[in-house]
Parts: C-alpha cells; structure tokens; sequence
C-alpha cells in the first residue's frame, strides 16, 4: 500500500470515529436530561394552613410550578411542619428548607433593621410605594447588604403590600395612650419597642399562637394582620373590640426566600421565571386581599357581632413620637440601620409629596355614593 492510501485509511477511520462517537452523544444525550427529572424544593411557610397567608404562599408557587412546566417544583408545608416560624430564616440559610415565605419583621431578633421592611409608619409611605422604594430606591441593595452581614445564605424577595393592619383586639375599646399601660400585649418587630414604649408589656408570638394565649389570659390583647387572617384564627372567639388604623405596621410585605446556594444553582431561565412570579405573585395578592378583606370585615360585624372602633388620633400621634425615639436609638447602635432610615426618608419625602399633591382623597366619592346622606342608587 501506497503512503498516500496509507493516510487516506487512517482519514476515514478518524471520520468514522468521530462520527461514531457525535451519534452516540445526540443519542445519549436525551436521556441524560430525561433522567436529571424536575428539580423539586421543599418549602415552608410561617403560616397555619388555614391562614390566607399560607394560600397566597400556595398561590406564590403554583405560578413558578406552572410557568416552568413543571421543570420546578415547589411544595410548601406550613409554620411547624419542619422548623418553628421564628426558625425559618435559620432553616433556609443552612439548606434545611429550600426555600419559605414569611415577613422579614420575623427575623427581628437577628438584625434589628430588618424590621424596617415592615414595622412603622413607613414614613408615610404606604406598603406600595415601600416596595417602590425597595426596587428602586437602593432598598434591594441594602437587604443583600443586610443578609451578609449576618451570615444569612439567602436571596429574599420582597412582595405583597400589606393594607394598613389594625392597632389590635382589646377587652374594651382603647381611648387614650394611658390605657397601654401594664397591658399584657403581642406584637413582632420594631412594633415591640413601640408598644413598650406606649406602656404595654409585650410578647411576641407567632401567628398559630395568639388566640390560645389570649384565651388563656397570657394576652391582654393583640394584634395581627388583616379581617381574614384574623377571623379564620379565631380573634372573634376571644374579643368582640377591634381597633382600626395604626402607625405600627403601616406599611409591611412579605417575603419570599430562596437558599442561595440552591438558588445560584438554578438555569437563568428559571431564575427569571422566578423573579418574575414574585412580581405576578404580588399584584394578585393585592387584589385577593381587597375581595377576601372586605367580605371578612363585613361578616365579622354581621355575623360574629365584632365592634370596630377608630384608633383615636391622640394614640396615632403618641406611636409616631415613640418611633421616632426607637429609630434614634438603634440608628446611634447599628449603621446599617441609620443608612437604610436615611434612605428610606430620602425616597419617602419626594414620594409622598407627589401621592398628597396628585392622588384624590376618596372619602369624599365614598359618602357621596354610600355615605348616610347619599341618594338611593337603583
């Protein structure tokens, strides 16, 4: 044989191989991606099941599981089921839980400043425009900030505004700041220091937990969230006096959490999906809250005989003047806290300029159609 019939062979026998070897890639290929299945995440919330709360956790991932086809699936237990509902932040970061949905006032005791994602009077900010803020006033910035400096292996998102919550469920209707006084109290986050400083003793709770305490006479009164959580929990059972509107969580969000190593893991695509559900996620809540709040608030007056009273303006006052001297001391302990006060009034000053100037107040459209001098509508 010839050398140049010598390295033609040798071509061919080099073609054939690479050839061999690409087929059995494209063949192999499909069966490499059909065995790795969906990636599955194990999530809790820190919610009882029966709680609106955990449903909108369950709305939350019904939206990533259905627009990732089912390529991402995630299962939400609820408060308890693997780690207590202050224990959630632990659980994510250390890759116990995959992931959870909760608020960030919860891991008050790890960072005081994150509490201000939620405790306050958002410096007259609603839940909205605190969101606003966070997307994109530096506040995403700050919470990633936060979370390092406690060691925190997290991605949060924020989401979900929150209407203004009640000032609580009393024995008697609360008529001035003396009543506080001695006042065997719950609450959670910078509310804690608001309410102590109002007079009341406080304890904070979980959720699950309020109604039996105040059953049990461990609790004066409380607070919680909103007409729906608060009649599915049974408030109604142990109060028949609520007080609407407050200054001590005027403007809270949840939070949706992901392990970060989990989460860094995952194709772009679905972490896209992702980002993009939670903004889904949020304005259908809002819109949830409006229909379920409002039917829940009607038939705790018709049906479960609760009385609602206006918090007197002289306790709104008084609970601004002791956030004030809250936010003054932890901003002199903690930077961190200062920088994100600092930003927070930076944002809230042009924003709330712009809503009081533009937005109507409705109060007046609301007693033309429905107020007691208003004319029948057929």
């Amino acid at each position: 044989m010839t050398k140049s019939n010598k390295d033609s062979t040798s071509s061919r026998r080099r073609f054939l191989k690479v050839a061999a070897a690409g087929a059995a890639a494209s063949v192999a290929a499909p069966t490499i991606v059909s065995a790795q299945g969906p990636i599955n995440m194990r999530w809790q919330s820190t919610w009882p099941a029966k709680d609106i709360f955990h449903e909108y956790a369950l709305d939350y991932a019904k939206k990533v599981n259905d627009m990732t086809g089912g390529d991402l699936k995630i299962e939400v237990l609820p408060a308890g089921a693997v780690v207590p509902a202050f224990g959630l932040l632990d659980a994510v970061s250390k890759g116990t839980l995959d992931g959870g949905h909760g608020v960030l006032v919860y891991h008050y005791g790890k960072q005081t400043a994150l509490a201000l994602w939620g405790s306050g009077p958002g410096y007259a900010m609603d839940a909205n425009m605190l969101l606003a803020w966070h997307k994109y006033g530096g506040g995403k910035e700050l919470l990633a900030k936060l979370y390092a400096s406690i060691g925190a292996n997290v991605v949060s998102f924020p989401y979900g505004p929150m209407p203004t919550q009640p000032l609580g469920w009393y024995k008697k209707p609360m008529t001035k700041v003396e009543d506080f006084q001695g006042l065997k109290f719950r609450t959670v986050g910078i509310s804690i220091d608001v309410f102590t400083g109002l007079g009341a003793a406080v304890n904070a709770l979980p959720g699950g937990e309020i109604v039996s305490a105040m059953d049990r006479g461990l609790l004066d009164a409380a607070e919680f969230n909103n007409a729906t959580s608060d009649r599915v929990l049974g408030f109604a059972d142990v109060s028949k006096i609520c007080m609407l509107q407050s200054y001590h969580q005027n403007a809270e969000q949840f939070e949706i959490m992901f392990n970060k190593t989990k989460f860094d893991a995952l194709p772009e695509k679905m972490k896209a999906i992702i980002a993009n559900a939670v903004e889904a996620a949020s304005q259908d809540m809002t819109w949830k809250a409006i229909d379920r709040y409002s039917k829940d608030y009607e038939e705790l007056q018709t049906k479960d005989k609760v009385k609602f009273y206006k918090t007197p303006d002289a306790i709104l006052q008084k609970q601004l003047e002791v956030y004030d001297q809250v936010v003054e001391k932890k901003s002199a302990e903690n930077p961190l806290f200062k920088e994100i006060v600092e930003s927070q009034l930076a944002f809230a000053k042009r924003a709330t300029q712009w809503e009081q100037d533009t937005v109507v107040n409705r109060r007046m459209a609301y007693n033309h159609y429905f107020g007691p001098n208003a004319k029948k509508k057929s």
